[in-house]
């Protein structure tokens, strides 16, 4: 009588056979030492928050580590290590839900992630796991802020700050998503207060001109150069009529200065409360408050109405001493360029719908063809063309002219040709709790003084209450044991920096500290970091191409400026895995659509799952979850698995059979 054979692969029975096997035998734990044939290979980890490891984290680790198994059996050392970006609002909110300290609920989360993580059957070094919120990651973390502090790249301002009002908690530019924060889809006001910045402005070119070098898919290339937004032109020089106070502002049409004919200051520049004039400061206060209620989104809609505000005061302009009037308009932004336009309406379609809508001159001095006028303009002409109505300057081409006109202002020392960039510098202050703690020290007598290097970290306390307080001060504020301390200069009384850190700060290095996670000398060890490092193959999601992605490159520019590493750009070659919908729809709770990677895998097997995500399509374009796509898969492994088991006697003898394709028939080589 034959013996029954299984009809199906048995996951339940080879899966956690073999992944305790590894396991035990600790298969993937690597010597570093030896980086001969070595493969960094990495993908973006996770946050450890509510949603636990979701379909999306599948689709980015199982294919990645299909590749990664691929390679190893080419004969690659390959180097896959996996950790949790544990602190930030996520993990925070998450706790607050739950009425659970954070690190209490960080912890269970990780623990179950890392269970889900070991299902999928990755070669994952389990020996070199990363936890952002562990005092022994952190207070290297510390550390790196400390050093672009002794190098005046960390720095403390005023400044009117993206504010979200459901997170209580500042927000940097690249964090707010159509006017909206990018957690929770709330409206984001502006706020003014005294925040934390790094200066990656310092690093712009740099930043852009290293994209040659590296080999990743070109959107996000784009996107990092879009974001960065480098533009060629000239700075001129503007004088407040009677108070001689100087306006800066950057335009890319030199060209055009003789048809300025007022300019615009955005609401929040620091001179409008000082120039307004008492008869015009009532409506000018009006207008600001106004403004402070708009997103930067509505304010730079160009349908919007054009509204705005005249304050009473004149400004010089450089080239014909004119005087001409400063008003303020919302759709001037502080945070682009100087946050002063010259107003330029016969040759900028903003500026001429404002022009209109407020009576103000439009002038042609741009024509198409030399020396010949278009009449009254009914749309502003944008194109370059002919100097007109310019003074000595008259006729000349629009790009020879705009040479010229930056001479002419730098000869006057009230301009020059100059570049400029949109990005601006990264504002890191947080007013939550679940966060590393900023290592300074204020005190009255010493100003700001950094936490002694010995002192670090500085720990996070663990407070009863750590709900935001609305205030705009961090929770840590109120724990009068974590904030009253001694200045380490003078010894006098002194109190911590009370907000922590924005998580991106956590992730901008952890590629470094996973070589060696236990390292007590320093964020990293730099005989592995020698050895193993650039990152070989990075892996993860294009929503990160202007925040993490642009942060980790300026971190490791410095670190590498500093001497600390030997390699300027840390992911030379980055894949990004596309995107999964159910039914051709985007997967969300709300929707209801969401596909559970546990309950699939108990159903099917991480073999099968990993199979499927493997046969959707293109990996950076991803695929429409289909139960008869899988199914599919499962009949598959179902009959590999029978034809094993019916010939596994037999197998055994393949090793010594020679094949001859000499001899094989047509069918046989089809």
């Amino acid at each position: 009588m034959k013996s029954k054979r299984a009809t199906h692969y048995p996951f339940w029975e080879i899966e956690p056979k073999w992944q305790k096997i590894w396991e035990e035998r600790k298969l993937y734990s690597l010597d570093l030492s030896d980086n001969s044939d070595k493969l960094y290979c990495l993908v973006m980890f996770i946050y450890p928050s509510a949603d636990k490891l979701h379909i999306g984290h599948w689709y980015n680790y199982g294919p990645t580590d299909t590749w990664a198994r691929y390679k190893r059996l080419c004969g690659y050392r390959v180097f896959e290590p996996m950790g949790y970006d544990a602190f930030g609002l996520p993990a925070e909110n998450y706790a607050i839900q739950r009425g659970v300290h954070p690190a209490k609920s960080t912890a269970e989360n990780i623990a179950y992630i890392r269970d889900q993580l070991k299902a999928i059957g990755a070669m994952y070094d389990w020996s070199k796991e990363v936890d952002t919120s562990d005092p022994e990651y952190y207070k290297w973390t510390q550390w790196i802020f400390l050093k672009l502090h002794e190098k005046g790249l960390a720095y403390r301002k005023k400044a009117p700050v993206n504010w979200c009002p459901s997170c209580v908690t500042v927000l940097a530019n690249e964090q707010v998503v159509e006017g909206c924060c990018e957690r929770c889809d709330s409206p984001v006001t502006k706020k003014d207060l005294v925040q934390w910045f790094f200066k990656i402005t310092d690093y712009a070119e740099r930043l852009l001109q290293n994209h040659c070098k590296l080999d990743w898919p070109q959107k996000t290339i784009a996107m990092q150069k879009n974001w960065i937004g480098k533009s060629e032109g000239t700075q001129i020089i503007f004088e407040v009529a009677g108070r001689g106070d100087k306006l800066p502002v950057f335009t890319t049409r030199a060209d055009t200065i003789f048809g300025v004919t007022y300019m615009v200051l955005a609401p929040e520049h620091s001179l409008v409360k000082e120039i307004t004039t008492a008869g015009n400061r009532g409506e000018v206060e009006k207008y600001i408050e106004q403004a402070r209620r708009l997103t930067e989104i509505e304010r730079s809609s160009t349908v919007k109405e054009k509204t705005g505000i005249f304050t009473g005061a004149y400004a010089i302009n450089p080239v014909n001493n004119e005087k001409i009037p400063i008003w303020i308009a919302d759709y001037v932004l502080l945070t682009y360029g100087t946050g002063a336009v010259m107003a330029v309406p016969g040759h900028d379609q903003r500026d001429f719908e404002f022009a209109k809508e407020f009576n103000l001159p439009i002038r042609e001095v741009i024509t198409p063809e030399k020396g010949k006028s278009q009449g009254e303009l009914e749309v502003a002409f944008v194109d370059y063309g002919y100097m007109y109505n310019s003074g000595e300057f008259e006729k000349l081409p629009s790009k020879e002219g705009m040479e010229r006109v930056s001479e002419f202002l730098e000869s006057k020392a009230c301009g020059e040709k100059t570049v400029s960039y949109k990005l601006r510098d990264w504002l890191i202050s947080r007013q939550r709790y679940w966060g590393a703690p900023i290592p300074i020290i204020h005190c009255p007598k010493c100003g700001e003084v950094p936490v002694s290097e010995k002192d670090l970290p500085v720990r996070l306390p663990e407070l009863v209450d750590f709900k935001p307080t609305g205030s705009g001060k961090s929770p840590l504020a109120t724990s009068s044991e974590f904030v009253n301390t001694e200045c380490p200069k003078c010894g006098g009384k002194a109190h911590r920096d009370t907000e922590t850190m924005d998580t991106f700060v956590d992730s901008s290095w952890y590629f470094l500290r996973f070589l060696d996670p236990h390292h007590k000398e320093g964020p990293f060890n730099p005989a592995l970091s020698k050895k193993w490092l650039p990152v070989d193959q990075y892996v993860g999601g294009a929503e990160h191409a202007v925040m993490h992605l642009m942060y980790a490159r300026f971190i490791n520019m410095f670190l590498y400026d500093q001497g600390y590493i030997d390699f300027e750009e840390p992911f030379p070659r980055l894949r990004h895995q596309g995107v999964i919908t159910n039914k051709g729809v985007r997967m969300s709770k709300s929707r209801g659509n969401v596909i559970m990677p546990d309950d699939s895998v108990k159903k099917y097997g991480s073999d099968t799952f990993r199979m499927y995500l493997m046969f959707m399509g293109s990996y950076e374009e991803g695929g429409d979850w289909d139960d008869s796509g899988i199914n599919g898969v499962a009949r598959f492994l179902g009959r590999i698995y029978r034809l094993y088991t019916q010939y596994d006697n037999k197998l055994g003898d393949i090793a010594n059979v020679t094949l001859q394709p000499d001899t094989f028939s047509e069918a046989e080589r089809a």
